[in-house]
C-alpha cells in the first residue's frame, strides 16, 4: 500500500506546551486525531467531502414533527389540562347541594349543558353529566337564591386564531413540500453521472485463491498482477511493466467472477467492482460520465483494481450497427478507451474484465496497452473437475461408495457451476430418499437430472410405445458398442426423463481433436434408433427428431467448417457471423454462391444417407443382439454398457468377451430404478 506523507510541522506561534495533537489519515481515508491516548474518527464522503446533519439544506426532518406537536398542544391543551381544579359532581349530587343551600352561583354551558359554579365555602365544582335544567330545577334554584346564567364558551386566543391561519399554513406547507421534492430530484439528477461501483476496501470478500480449484495457469497470470500492486519494487528493478488490463474469457460458469472475488480478497489495494450494464442510463452522456468518475475514484486510491463484469454490454464493435455515431454505448466505450490508455496515462490502476463473448468486442479495446492479457478459462479437464468436486463436497457427508474420480470422468463438458449444482442436487436427492449420507446412487440420479431433466413419473407408455422405445434405444446402444470410433457406452434406459422417452448414455473420452471417422460414427450411432425401428416394425415415427437434428448439425459442420467433404474441399463456410452486428446484413448471412450452396446441401445429404445405410447393415448383422438388448430393457428398464456388450457378443455366438474398463461400466441398474 502507498504510504501517506507525514503531517506538516506546526508554526512556532501555535505551540502549546501542555497538549500535542496529531492528525493523520488511515487507509480508509478517515481523519484520525490522537490526544492523551484517545482516538476519534470523523467520517468523510469521498465524493462530496465532509458532511454533517447541519450541512443539509432546508429545515431538518424533526422540525416538521415539532410544528405538528405544538399545534396539537395548542388545540387540545386547554381540554386536557384545565385552568383550575374543580370538584366533579354528578347531576344528582348537584341538586342535593342546591337543596342544602351550599351553592352560591352556577353557569350553564349552552353547547354541552355542563354546569360549573361556586360553593358558598369558596370551592368550585363542575357537573359530570350533561343534563339540561327542567322547570322544577329552575324553581329550586330561585327558592335557594342561587344565581344562574346561560353562557356560550368563546374559546381562547389560539383556538380562535387557528381556523383563520390553517388554510394559509396548508398552502405554505404544500409549496414547501414541492420545493423539497424539486431539490431532491435535482440532487438525484446531479448525482446520476457518478459511478455505481462498489468499493471492497472496508468489507472484503472472504474468497481467496485457495477457494478456486484447478486453473493453475490462470492463477499464475492473475497473481502476477496482484503481486505487482503489492510489491512494485521487485518488478521495477528489472524494468517490467504491469499489464494495464486483464480480460477473462471463457464459457458461462467457468469461474470468471469467482476469480475476481478471489482477487478482491487477496489484493491489499482498493478494489472497485461494477457491471457493464451499470454504465447505461436513459440520459445521454451518463455512461461516459460514470466511466470518468470510476477512474477518478481509482486514482484517489493510489493503486487499485477495477473489475468490470460482462464488459461486452459496453465494449461491442463500433460502427457495426445501424445507428449513428452518437450512440450512447459508443460514447461510453470511447471514454473507457481514453481512460485505460489515452493522452493522460493512468499508473497503478489495473482493469480486470470478464466476458463470454470476446468475438464481439471492439479491436481497440483488445489491443496491447489496454487489455494486455487475455486469460482463457476453458471448461475444466478431468483433473480440474475432480478438484472442483472435492471443493464443493467439503462439509457434506459422503458415503463410502461415492467415487468422485468416476464422477469427474462421467461429467465431460460440465463447467464449475454445473459441478456445484451437481453436488447440491445429489444432496437434495439424498434428503428426499431419507438418507443421512450422500451415496453413489444420488450422484448418478443428480447427473441425469441436471443433463436430461427430472424423471417423468406421470408419463405412462402403452405396450407398443414402450416396445418401440426399447428397440430405438437398443439400436443406439448396439451401434455404440460395435462402432470402432464411438465413445464407450455407459448405460441405456427407457425411463422417460425431461423431454426424452429414453436415453443412451456414452462417456466421451478426453480429447481435443476429432477425426472424420469419429464424426461418421457419431452420425451412424444417431441413426441407429430410426433404423432399428424401420427394421423391426417396418415404419418410422417422430421419436427420432432429436437424433436427426444432431446428425444434421454434425454433417453440416463437417462440410462447411472442417473441410471433411471431398466435393467441397478445403474451404470453410461457417456463416456464423452475427447479423445484428451489421456485418452480414447485405449478404444474407453467407459469402458463397447459390451453386456452392447446392453443392454443400448435396454433400450434407450424402453423408447422412451413407451413415443411415451403414447403420442398417450393422444392425442387420447384430439383429440377435438387438433383440436381446430390447428384451432386457423391457424387463429391467435400465442396463449398463457392460451388459449391452455381453448381449451383443451372445447374439453373435461369442459368450465370452473381454470386460471393459470398470470406470466406464460401473453398474447403475438399481440406482436408476430407484430414481
Amino acid at each position: 500500500m502507498t504510504k501517506l506523507p507525514p503531517p506538516p510541522p506546526k508554526p512556532a506561534a501555535s505551540k502549546r506546551p501542555t497538549t500535542s495533537r496529531k492528525k493523520s489519515k488511515n487507509k480508509f481515508g478517515a481523519l484520525t486525531s490522537k490526544k492523551s491516548g484517545k482516538k476519534t474518527t470523523k467520517r468523510t464522503n469521498k465524493n462530496l467531502g465532509p458532511q454533517s446533519d447541519g450541512d443539509k439544506p432546508g429545515l431538518p426532518r424533526w422540525a416538521t414533527w415539532a410544528i405538528i406537536a405544538v399545534v396539537i398542544l395548542l388545540i387540545a391543551g386547554p381540554r386536557v389540562w384545565p385552568a383550575s381544579k374543580a370538584t366533579e359532581l354528578s347531576y344528582t349530587e348537584f341538586l342535593d347541594r342546591v337543596g342544602q343551600g351550599q351553592v352560591l352561583n352556577i353557569k350553564i354551558n349552552n353547547l354541552s349543558n355542563v354546569i360549573s359554579g361556586k360553593l358558598k365555602d369558596g370551592g368550585e365544582f363542575v357537573t359530570t353529566g350533561a343534563v339540561s335544567l327542567s322547570a322544577s330545577d329552575e324553581t329550586l334554584l330561585k327558592e335557594k337564591g342561587v344565581d344562574y346564567d346561560y353562557a356560550t364558551p368563546q374559546g381562547n386566543f389560539f383556538t380562535n386564531l387557528i381556523p383563520l391561519l390553517l388554510p394559509f399554513v396548508m398552502i405554505m406547507g404544500f409549496f414547501f413540500w414541492m420545493q423539497r421534492r424539486a431539490m431532491g430530484q435535482a440532487g438525484s439528477i446531479m448525482s446520476i453521472g457518478r459511478s455505481r461501483a462498489k468499493n471492497y476496501n472496508e468489507d472484503k470478500p472472504a474468497t481467496t485463491f485457495a477457494d478456486v480449484a484447478g486453473y493453475a495457469g490462470v492463477k499464475q497470470e492473475i497473481k502476477e498482477v496482484v503481486d505487482f500492486l503489492k510489491m512494485p519494487e521487485s518488478f521495477k528493478e528489472i524494468g517490467a511493466r504491469v499489464p494495464k488490463g486483464v480480460l477473462l474469457v471463457g464459457p458461462p460458469g467457468t469461474g470468471k467472477t469467482l476469480f475476481a472475488r478471489a482477487v478482491a480478497g487477496e489484493a491489499g489495494v482498493g478494489f472497485l467492482s461494477v457491471t457493464g450494464s451499470d454504465f447505461m442510463e436513459m440520459f445521454v452522456g451518463v455512461g461516459a460520465s460514470r466511466v470518468r468518475d470510476l477512474f477518478q475514484q481509482a486514482r484517489k486510491m493510489g493503486r487499485a483494481i477495477i473489475f468490470v463484469d460482462e464488459i461486452d454490454s459496453i465494449g461491442r464493435k463500433r460502427g457495426a450497427g445501424l445507428g449513428g455515431g452518437h450512440d450512447e454505448r459508443e460514447q461510453t466505450l470511447n471514454q473507457l478507451l481514453a481512460e485505460m490508455d489515452g493522452f493522460e496515462t493512468t499508473e497503478g490502476v489495473i482493469v480486470m474484465a470478464a466476458t463470454n463473448r470476446p468475438d464481439i468486442l471492439d479491436a481497440a479495446l483488445l489491443r496491447p496497452g489496454r487489455f494486455d492479457r487475455q486469460v482463457i478459462m476453458p471448461l475444466p479437464e478431468c483433473e480440474e473437475r475432480l478438484a472442483i468436486l472435492v471443493v464443493h463436497s467439503k462439509g457434506k457427508r459422503m458415503g463410502e461408495d461415492v467415487g468422485l474420480e468416476i464422477m469427474a470422468k462421467a461429467t465431460p463438458g460440465m463447467s464449475g457451476a454445473d459441478l456445484a449444482n451437481l453436488v447440491n442436487e445429489a444432496a437434495l436427492l439424498a434428503v428426499r430418499r431419507g438418507s443421512k449420507i450422500i451415496e453413489h446412487i444420488d450422484f448418478e440420479n443428480a447427473r441425469d437430472r441436471v443433463i436430461m431433466g427430472a424423471r417423468r413419473e406421470s408419463l405412462i407408455l402403452n405396450a407398443e410405445e414402450k416396445r418401440a422405445t426399447a428397440y430405438h434405444e437398443g439400436g443406439h446402444a448396439v451401434l455404440a458398442t460395435v462402432l470402432p470410433n464411438s465413445d464407450p457406452l455407459h448405460k441405456v434406459t427407457i425411463l422417460p426423463r425431461g423431454m426424452a422417452l429414453g436415453i443412451t448414455w456414452t462417456l466421451p473420452e478426453e480429447r481435443h481433436t476429432y477425426s472424420r471417422e469419429y464424426f461418421q460414427d457419431m452420425i451412424c450411432k444417431a441413426m441407429g434408433g430410426r433404423v432399428a425401428e424401420m427394421i423391426v416394425f417396418g415404419h418410422l415415427n417422430s421419436g427420432a427428431a432429436n437424433d436427426l437434428e444432431q446428425a444434421t448439425s454434425i454433417a453440416r459442420r463437417m462440410v462447411r467448417e472442417w473441410g471433411m467433404s471431398d466435393a467441397v474441399g478445403p474451404m470453410a463456410w461457417s456463416g456464423q457471423q452475427q447479423v445484428f452486428l451489421g456485418e452480414d446484413l447485405m449478404t444474407n448471412g453467407r459469402e458463397y454462391s447459390d451453386e456452392t450452396a447446392r453443392m454443400i446441401d448435396s454433400e450434407i445429404g450424402l453423408i447422412l444417407r451413407e451413415q443411415e445405410v451403414r447403420a442398417g447393415v450393422l444392425l442387420e448383422k447384430n439383429r440377435a443382439g438387438l433383440d436381446l438388448v430390447a428384451k432386457l430393457l423391457l424387463e429391467q428398464e435400465t442396463i449398463d454398457g457392460a451388459t449391452v456388450a455381453q448381449l451383443v457378443q451372445e447374439g453373435l455366438g461369442r459368450p465370452k468377451i473381454v470386460e471393459p474398463s470398470p470406470d466406464i461400466t460401473r453398474k447403475t441398474n438399481e440406482s436408476t430404478e430407484q430414481n
